[in-house]
């Protein structure tokens, strides 16, 4: 069974897996892996139960329970400001924990098919005086909160579940990716001032937006490097995996135009039509949540990034400061691992319902199947 010791992050997008065991008491003890890209979720089961014998095989460990790190086209963001008069005694933690429960039972209310993922306080508002954290000792008569949830559809929580119980995996702990990896770069980094993270996925493209350690927005666009891939195809005329190859390999297209009816400037005015249009989405986007003229810096990150990394597609009208950060499975597993740890001090600690594992005999069992 697992070590005590030993934590296993997943993150599970929409093309590619990745996986990371760490030690938390011994920060050099880690290992990684990932998948190939699939396409079913065949494939999806098969890929997980390779990475679970990898993974097993280097730490020489049974794995029977995981983090998950997922995101969604679906995703939601739902900001509530929530208050309570007292009389002039000092504030308790159990006033602070009263509040949350209040605001978590209204979203539990009005998004019933909708999982809770991550609730962070951004302010704390005592007699009128704003706090960032919650301050020791303090008297007050009236007080409120702004609290972020970040949530899931359930549909997609318990496919997940469902996946992973097929491996006898329980999931310990469910993680916005997005969310996750905004808050390691941004502190890694040392960001201040206004800073937006563009992730593009497979399917979707988040952006989660911050002033200083304040988290602003989070929007989800349903269009993601996917996209680009169809239309390579639909214009060209030819199959998803050879539009695919031509598109992650962008700066080497002339290789394909020498040998074929693809010339490379067709292939740039596709690419660059569909992520002008990426970006234009994202501006609107930010600039409907940030309600500022003030210059902020964007970050480009996700495996369906990669593409506005070549030097014509960074040319824009949108953004005065983008930058494309180039992630590994190492970048993306850590920040799980971090979030977990508690690098963010405004999130509040979901604990997860009691699981029932299974015992060792039946986890013997599956190996032999």
């Amino acid at each position: 069974m697992n070590s005590k010791n030993l934590q296993t992050y997943f993150d599970c997008g929409f093309s590619k897996m990745r996986a990371g065991v760490f030690n938390k008491n011994n920060q050099t003890e880690t290992y990684y892996t990932e998948s190939e890209f699939f396409t079913n979720q065949l494939n999806l089961d098969l890929e997980i139960q390779k990475i679970i014998t990898t993974l097993e095989k280097d730490t020489n460990e049974y794995i029977n329970n995981i983090n998950l790190m997922i995101d969604s086209p679906k995703m939601l963001s739902i900001g509530i400001s929530i208050s309570k008069k007292l009389d002039g005694s000092k504030l308790s933690q159990a006033n602070v924990q009263f509040l949350i429960q209040e605001a978590k039972q209204q979203i539990m209310r009005n998004y019933k098919y909708y999982n809770i993922i991550h609730i962070i306080i951004n302010d704390y508002k005592i007699d009128g005086i704003n706090y960032s954290y919650l301050p020791n000792d303090i008297t007050c008569h009236f007080m409120s909160m702004d609290i972020f949830f970040i949530c899931l559809p359930n549909d997609l929580v318990t496919y997940f579940k469902n996946i992973f119980s097929k491996s006898n995996i329980l999931i310990k702990q469910i993680i916005c990716s997005s969310y996750a990896k905004s808050i390691n770069y941004k502190d890694n980094l040392t960001f201040t001032g206004y800073v937006s993270f563009i992730d593009i996925g497979f399917t979707k493209t988040s952006i989660i937006s911050y002033l200083n350690d304040k988290i602003l927005s989070l929007d989800v666009l349903p269009i993601g490097g996917n996209h680009i891939t169809k239309d390579i195809s639909k214009i060209l005329s030819i199959g998803h995996e050879q539009s695919e190859t031509i598109k992650i390999n962008y700066d080497e297209s002339k290789i394909f135009s020498d040998n074929s009816n693809f010339s490379s400037e067709t292939i740039q005015k596709i690419i660059f039509a569909r992520t002008q249009e990426i970006l234009e989405l994202c501006a609107k986007s930010i600039k409907s949540n940030i309600f500022t003229n003030t210059q902020f810096r964007v970050i480009l990150t996700g495996e369906g990034s990669k593409i506005f990394g070549s030097q014509d597609t960074k040319k824009n009208q949108f953004f005065d400061d983008m930058d494309f950060l180039d992630e590994s499975t190492e970048d993306i597993c850590q920040s799980g691992f971090k979030l977990g740890k508690g690098i963010n001090n405004q999130e509040v600690k979901i604990i997860p319902k009691k699981q029932t594992k299974q015992g060792f005999f039946e986890k013997l069992f599956h190996f032999f199947e």
